[in-house]
């Protein structure tokens, strides 16, 4: 076990890794973060913020030198940067299972080979790789490789024409067609595993997105039953066959009533935020246990909860809306992420409303998103 007050070390500066000094902070231990934005949300807040490129040199030496162990915020991490820690000190997520998820055709390899219901998908290396009307992946979604999250670096097309059009707009790289399908809603889980192989997996979410991007969970999940456990189930074995170690999101679509799944994140996500207001520990502080060989946290949800996403549109002219619209009601409970500068589709802060009646939450999370002048 490492023990407080052990230096901890985050590759990355931004809201998820804020939280994560938050829960370390509170457990006791101090954290170094690297990221190269010298106003990064987590930087602000760490013992300690490198502020340099995520594969410079001298600043990995000195993460190495003074933590005690490493892991990450998001999936653009170099696995290479991964790697060169892992020499010195522990570091999860492996780099073996962040490389598999931050890279489309790896994931989607990983999913059909180890028997993963997925969507039907090609591999696009050329032009001459994109398949022909009769392929059966047509109408699809065209998604680059590499760095694409929240919408960016997808294109939905519907012949041949139209994916070598996209093709090309994303300089012909490395893509993966993939069929859309006919969705019922979408879920995810959020789990937690150790170096043991313990697992412990958080309620299943439903979510809602908008133009690409996360706007609303919903927890737990309505719809069946059935559905809620097989997420939990295949999340489960998304993680053990990862060998991973560390907070794991999995995200599925439901298409009549079968589960299959989309993406996976090697760090905790964006629809586990609720877990903050609404679980016994939540996915931050498993980050923590994980990575510092603690016993998992209970992951059991003791109020139905309803997050809402706050992006930057609701920043008119860049000021911020009238927080005393959110403070009024008691049972919300609202989370600003520190950022320097409000963006359209930059997420900016969260809400979640708990209480112990789900329709009712869910009646007062979309009367307070309206309030605050979210729009859709």
């Amino acid at each position: 076990m490492i023990l407080p007050p052990s230096m901890l070390g985050m590759l990355g500066g931004g809201q998820l890794a804020r939280f994560f000094v938050i829960a370390a902070h509170e457990m006791g231990y101090k954290v170094t973060v690297l990221d190269p934005d010298r106003n990064s949300p987590a930087g602000m807040i760490a013992d300690v913020h490198l502020c340099a490129a995520y594969d410079d040199a001298e600043a990995l030496a000195r993460m190495a030198g003074t933590c005690v162990a490493v892991t990450t915020e998001f999936e653009n991490v170099p696995a290479s940067t991964l790697e060169a820690l892992a020499k010195s000190v522990p570091v999860h997520p492996a780099a073996s299972a962040v490389a598999i998820c931050q890279h489309r055709v790896s994931e989607k390899n990983f999913l059909r080979d180890n028997g993963f219901p997925c969507a039907p998908f090609a591999e696009i290396n050329a032009e001459t790789d994109i398949p022909a009307l009769d392929s059966g992946l047509y109408p699809g979604i065209l998604k680059v490789a590499r760095f694409g999250y929240d919408g960016k670096g997808q294109a939905r097309v519907s012949s041949p024409e139209e994916a070598v059009a996209a093709f090309r707009a994303f300089k012909s790289e490395q893509c993966v067609l993939e069929k859309m399908l006919a969705l019922d809603y979408e879920v995810s889980v959020v789990l937690a595993r150790d170096t043991a192989g313990h697992v412990a997996p958080f309620p299943t979410a439903e979510n809602i997105h908008r133009n690409g991007i996360l706007d609303i969970s919903i927890v737990p999940a309505r719809g069946a039953a059935e559905v809620r456990e097989q997420a939990q189930m295949l999340a489960r074995g998304v993680a053990e066959k990862l060998g991973y170690v560390g907070t794991l999101g999995v995200e599925f679509f439901v298409c009549n009533g079968a589960l299959y799944v989309n993406e996976m994140a090697p760090r905790p996500h964006n629809s586990g935020h609720y877990t903050i207001d609404a679980c016994v520990t939540n996915q931050f502080e498993q980050q923590v246990r994980a990575l510092c060989g603690l016993p998992l946290g209970d992951a059991r949800l003791h109020s139905a909860a309803v997050m809402v996403n706050l992006l930057g549109d609701v920043w008119p002219g860049g000021q911020p809306p009238e927080w005393n619209v959110l403070f009024e009601q008691s049972d919300l409970k609202l989370h600003l992420y520190g950022k320097h500068e409000a963006r359209p589709g930059r997420k900016m802060g969260h809400f979640t409303v708990i209480g112990e009646d789900a329709a009712q939450v869910l009646e007062a999370a979309m009367a307070a998103r309206t309030r605050i002048k979210v729009e859709g």
